[in-house]
């Protein structure tokens, strides 16, 4: 045994130091890992051959074993670890040779590249990290960041410490729309930390507050480190919990559960919403106090006014606040009264499933046990009382086919439970209000009479939808309705668009804005799943930023306004229209509404590929393209390499002894701790690809496999890797600033300006921990 060391040990250490070497050798990082892997590989190969990797394991046909298992010690549970004094043998950690374990890890290396990265489920979201780069670099090279930046700046500067509100406004934005950090970073400190300068703001707190507000791509959705984290963290948690499962007793873990073992990437989207908030709000908290107390570091800097007139307080007040206010709570309280909600009447031709108990109860003794200590006595009662009734009433009633009486029963329940105004219609109205309502606040002095056109045209809808639209109105005859209703209204709202052009605050966030709501409202509103929302953003960011590129050239833009008209065409007419028309009897509506909806459709297609064109003229495109494909072919190649160099630790065991160490601690909250720290610690020379292809594998069947909430830890992950980058010295968000600060910011400046930042980080770990409903009360308050 070399040096009176486990070879196993000896194995962690050689792999560890070649992938170290690997990284700092200055070679590619997609590429250093996966040679690290075969390097690493063969000089435990070698060693092993030589004799001298020898492992001491647990001797399993010693009697102190024997007596051990019997006492009711799972065999699992006995490890080097917890039991010291049990007798060893000394056997290679390649028991049946390298030869074997190369041919295995070849055979593995292919599965898992044909199941990860060409043809397997998680591939499908993995495109969503090639949408999601294009989308961020699009809107980062079109200059639409740096117009962000100076629009926030005019409107916060006049505040103290105004400026770094701004930075942190738009850093938040960026981290939505791109989810890249050293972009972010990068962006900032080259559009902003100038201007700050300049206005005599403190070098640490520019510094400071540029490298914090760019991690938030880090957390803030649609965060490609979320989307690579949830792709890991659901196999992971799903395996996990079946192998608790079972070694309780249980058949599996929804039995043990009592609920599925999933987690998907749109839930901890939903997850990562509320923190990413929170550590926004933290960070321009601070700002804000630290210029109340240093004002002479962070002074006031009135930089113009936004809109193109004068608007009082009180103007401003009843057309910004006053009125959208009334129009929402009197939304919400129609609803509440019944009359605004569903009008749909469709009915199942089958009756429904009776439901069963909330926990199986016929399980094993040691399952109930099991789950009565998971569950509680309480819920375990209750379920097995729920399961009684059930079994009383001749058990759980299966589906079956309705009569033409029951049928027609509950269609009329239907049509008399319906709400006179539709959803849909009243949140297409309510929107469309606040627009009429925003420009009217923007230019008080224009002719109003246009906007009280609107109004009335909208007042007129909502009369026609309670007057003479019913559930059995088809969406045809409901169409003709409303055509010159509508057409009141979207002649006030050409009108407003028109006024709210007159304000840069307006005009240059509320596209982007509106962007990142598509995107992120149809993941987390469970619409549907982050690829095809990712598609969304990216041919969005690409029209975005053609219609950017048209108005800088004095061209006319309309080929992209009308291809937006088109999408949302597009939408109206799925949503209200059915569409299929390869059934045997399609009516004359149906068709209609399809010629309509697929001419939308070309024209959207059209719309797209002009502003590809005029990207690729202008030059915008071929870069985007180019630096898409080089960050999403470094993700890829990562992700092979780190495959490579798991199964290079699997094939000697060094993951099995790394979760043995893990699980000889009986306390969960010790272990989730001990993971933390060494994420942290690994943060400093590990990118967030490289930690979790190569770390959260080995330590997330642990992590995973007990009681925390899936969600609750994979934000914590996130969080501590944000942290972790913004730590000196070894931060990687600190060297992406450095590049890019003038000569005059000292390295001295950018540490001293983030350490109170990080402290901020460390405090928002602390609340996420004592308070993890923070992480999960969003989704459990959309459906899935």
């Amino acid at each position: 045994m070399l040096f009176g060391i486990d070879g196993v040990v000896i194995g962690l250490i050689i792999v560890f130091v070649c992938l170290f070497g690997g990284i700092l050798s200055g070679f590619p990082v997609a590429f250093a890992i996966g040679g690290a892997g075969v390097i690493s590989f063969g000089i435990i190969a070698g060693l092993d051959s030589a004799g001298l990797m020898i492992h001491q394991a647990i001797d399993t046909s010693s009697d102190a074993y024997r007596v051990l298992v019997n006492s009711g010690v799972r065999p699992d549970a006995v490890s080097v670890f917890r039991y010291p004094e049990l007798p060893r043998v000394a056997q290679s950690v390649f028991p049946s040779g390298w030869e074997v374990a190369m041919d295995r890890n070849v055979s593995f290396i292919v599965n898992r590249m044909n199941e990860r990265v060409l043809a397997g489920q998680s591939i499908e979201t993995l495109l969503a990290v090639l949408m999601f780069v294009m989308m961020g670099i699009t809107l980062e090279r079109s200059k639409i960041a740096n117009d962000l930046l100076t629009t926030m700046a005019r409107v916060f500067g006049p505040l103290p410490g105004g400026l770094a509100v701004s930075i942190v406004v738009v850093g938040a934005f960026l981290a939505a729309s791109t989810g890249i950090v050293g972009a972010t970073v990068v962006t900032m400190g080259l559009l902003a930390l100038p201007t700050m300068l300049r206005a005599n703001y403190s070098p640490e707190l520019a510094t400071g507050v540029i490298a914090a507000s760019g991690t938030l791509g880090q957390i803030i959705p649609p965060s490609i480190v979320i989307v690579l984290l949830g792709t890991l963290a659901g196999d992971l948690y799903s395996t996990a919990q079946e192998a608790r499962a079972s070694s309780l007793g249980c058949t599996d873990a929804l039995t043990y559960l009592g609920e599925p073992a999933v987690v998907s990437v749109g839930t901890l989207f939903q997850a990562a919403l509320l923190p990413g908030i929170m550590l926004a709000l933290l960070y321009a908290l601070y700002a804000f106090g630290y210029a109340l107390l240093n004002p002479e570091k962070a002074p006031a800097v009135p930089m113009g006014s936004t809109n193109a007139e004068p608007v009082t307080r009180s103007e401003a007040f009843t057309w910004f606040v006053g009125a959208p206010a009334l129009l929402i709570v009197g939304t919400i309280m129609l609803g509440n009264l019944g009359m605004v909600g569903s009008q749909s009447v469709t009915v199942s031709s089958f009756s429904d499933i009776t439901e069963g108990a909330s926990l199986r109860t016929n399980v094993s003794p040691e399952c109930q046990a099991a789950m009565i200590d998971l569950h509680g006595q309480d819920a375990w009662d209750s379920a097995v009382a729920e399961q009684q009734v059930i079994d009383d009433a001749g058990g759980v009633q299966e589906s079956v086919k309705l009569s033409e009486e029951e049928l027609a029963t509950s269609l009329s329940d239907k049509i008399a439970s319906a709400a006179p105004i539709g959803t849909g219609v009243a949140i297409i109205l309510v929107l469309l209000s606040l627009f009429l309502t925003t420009a009217r606040g923007v230019s008080p002095t224009s002719d109003p009479r246009p906007l009280i056109i609107g109004g009335v045209g909208l007042v007129l809808t909502v009369l026609v939808d309670i007057l003479l639209v019913g559930p059995l109105t088809t969406s045809g005859t409901m169409v003709v309705l409303m055509a010159i209703p509508f057409a009141m209204a979207m002649y006030g709202v050409v009108y407003a668009t028109k006024l709210c052009a007159r304000n840069e605050l307006i005009r240059v966030v509320f596209p982007p804005l509106v962007l990142i709501v598509a995107v992120l409202g149809s993941i987390l509103g469970g619409i549907t799943n982050p690829t095809p929302a990712a598609a969304l953003g990216a041919g969005g960011a690409l029209m975005l930023a053609a219609y950017r590129k048209l108005k800088d050239e004095d061209r006319s833009p309309k080929v992209i306004i009308w291809s937006t008209l088109a999408i949302i065409i597009c939408i109206l007419v799925g949503v209200n229209f059915d569409l299929r028309i390869n059934q045997e009897n399609v009516s004359v509506e149906s068709w209609i509404a399809f010629l309509v909806a697929y001419g939308a459709y070309l024209y959207a297609v059209f719309g797209l590929l002009f502003s590809c064109w005029v990207l690729y003229t202008s030059g915008v495109l071929t870069p985007v393209v180019r630096e898409t494909a080089k960050v999403t072919s470094m993700v890829f190649t990562i992700l092979i390499g780190s495959q490579l160099l798991n199964l290079v630790v699997i094939s000697f065991g060094g993951e099995h002894y790394i979760q043995q160490f893990l699980k000889s601690y009986d306390n969960e909250l010790t272990v989730f701790l001990i993971v933390m720290l060494v994420l942290f610690v690994l943060g400093f020379v590990l990118d967030f690809l490289e930690i979790i292809y190569i770390v959260i594998p080995i330590v997330g069947p642990v992590i995973y496999g007990g009681t925390f909430d899936p969600k609750w830890v994979t934000i914590m992950i996130a969080v501590n890797l944000q942290t972790s980058f913004l730590t000196p010295p070894f931060g990687f968000a600190l060297f992406y600033l450095r590049g890019v600060a003038p000569p005059q910011v000292t390295t001295g400046h950018i540490y001293r300006g983030i350490i109170p930042f990080v402290l901020i980080q460390l405090a928002g770990l602390a609340i996420l921990w004592l308070f993890p409903s923070i992480v999960t009360i969003v989704p459990d308050l959309i459906p899935s």
